[in-house]
């Protein structure tokens, strides 16, 4: 069990996310779940709805005592900071934060790709990490049990593997994988550690996206590519992220887990 311990999780309305906050509570964790919950406008490039605010508040609902749903942006770093303090303000301490807030954008070769949508991807795939972490951070170091708290940022099999008309995307998953290193690095010495996790086709709603990407119309034919021969579960990734934040974690220091089932791209 978790022993009273406080994550704070962003992309938390639905995928990996939500999995991450249900297996965090089941772990005996206490929640700060955020997520832009907002339909409205969604960034230049993406092709498929965000998640609601309905959605949050459903993963907020499955554990009434445990999580506190927040609407923010993870490009906007004020937010962040209000978020975190948040979790000091109410649960009095902050032991982990996980950047899985992300989204994909694609279809045309590097080339042709339009600078804005590059922009998307680095604004929210790269720097909403970079934000996490920079608002999260600092709490650990000054709480209660450094030795004990975990940065964890959701990567992609894309920040290792080159896969076709994704060009911008592979650059955000390769930047999440730096990002993680040189935070790790900076850390050193503080107990606080830094990991990364990259996970392979997992049933989400962002997989679906890829599948529209390139003309499918399941996202059953990314199965070839695992040679588990199916795809993976949003929980199953959230059991390892939620190891990743454990203390024991903390032997993960600076590496990059491949939770993929064996992707070979």
């Amino acid at each position: 069990m978790a022993d009273g311990r406080v994550a704070l999780v962003t992309g938390a309305a639905r995928g990996i996310g939500a999995a991450t906050v249900d297996q965090l509570c089941k772990d005996g964790y206490r929640v700060i779940a955020v997520d832009i919950a907002d339909t409205s406008t969604t960034p230049d490039g993406v092709a498929y709805p965000l998640a609601t605010a309905h959605d949050l508040d459903a993963v907020a609902a499955r554990h009434p005592d445990a999580v506190i749903p927040v609407i923010a942006d993870v490009r906007d770093l004020d937010a962040l900071h209000a978020a975190a303090s948040l979790a000091v303000e109410r649960f009095g301490r902050l032991d982990a934060a996980v950047a899985a807030a992300a989204v994909i954008i694609g279809g045309k070769p590097l080339w042709e790709t339009p600078t804005a949508h590059l922009q998307t991807l680095l604004d929210v795939d790269v720097i909403g990490v970079w934000n996490t972490a920079a608002a999260t951070i600092p709490h650990m170091l000054n709480g209660i049990d450094p030795h004990g708290c975990r940065f964890v940022a959701v990567a992609s099999a894309a920040g290792t593997h080159g896969l076709f008309r994704l060009a911008g995307y592979n650059v955000a998953k390769h930047a999440v994988i730096g990002l993680v290193r040189g935070l790790a690095a900076d850390l050193v010495g503080t107990g606080v550690t830094a990991v990364a996790v990259s996970p392979g086709s997992t049933d989400t709603q962002m997989l679906q996206a890829t599948a529209d990407i390139y003309g499918l119309q399941t996202a059953d034919s990314f199965i070839a590519s695992s040679p588990l021969r199916r795809i993976l579960k949003p929980e199953e990734l959230a059991e390892t992220i939620s190891f990743c934040c454990s203390r024991t974690g903390a032997v993960l220091n600076g590496s990059v887990v491949s939770a993929s089932g064996g992707f070979v791209g």
